[in-house]
Parts: C-alpha cells; structure tokens; sequence
C-alpha cells in the first residue's frame, strides 16, 4: 500500500537536493564566532552597545507610555459606562473596543448606540 521509504529518497530529486547541502565547514565556523566574540573584548565597543540600547528602551518605554495611558483610561470609562451610567453596551466588543482605542472607543460605541446601530 504505501511505496518504498528507500525507494522514494533514491529518487533523483532527493540525491540532487542532497549534493547540493553544503555543511559548514568547522574550521570556518570557528573563525567566526571568534571574529565576533572579538567585539565584546573591546571595551568601547561594549560601552556603545549598551548606549545604543538604553536609547532604544527610553524610546520604546516613551511610545508604549501613551498607549498605556490610553488603555487604562479606556478600561476606566468602559467600567464607569458599563456600571455607573448601565448603557447596556455588549460586554466584549466593547470592552476590546476600550482597551484598543481608549475613550474614542467608547464614545464612538455610545453614539452607535445613540443612533440605534449597535
């Protein structure tokens, strides 16, 4: 019922795909990894690394921070729209609606709600 295993890998397309796999020669391979490791030696090298990534933390921390913000005063509405004022929003869409896009979110779903589309 089922072909060969021996068969199917003798076939002419798997010899080929196989004399085409080139191994990393070792020797080579080492040479690398001690050209790289060659950077970490250097002193100023590492100090400009870890430059280069607080910089890059600052940056992310900076950008998430209002998205942060965002979220939270989103979940914050939705919870005193929800509880306090019962508007009778669907639970889940409007609570993924406040956490993505904040209090736009949750004013745009009261004015479909308004309008009598949601």
């Amino acid at each position: 019922m089922f072909p060969d295993a021996l068969a199917i890998f003798s076939t002419p397309f798997f010899l080929d795909f196989a004399d085409a796999i080139k191994w990393a020669n070792p020797i080579e391979t080492t040479q690398s990894v001690q050209q790289t490791a060659a950077i970490f030696n250097n002193p100023l090298a590492l100090i400009g690394i870890g430059i280069i990534l607080i910089i890059a933390t600052v940056i992310v921390l900076f950008l998430m921070k209002k998205i942060i913000i965002n979220t939270v005063l989103g979940l914050i509405l939705w919870g005193i729209v929800t509880f306090v004022f019962n508007a009778n929003l669907p639970f889940l869409p409007s609570l993924v609606i406040a956490a993505i896009f904040g209090p736009a979110g949750i004013g745009a779903m009261l004015l479909l709600k308004l309008f009598g589309l949601f």
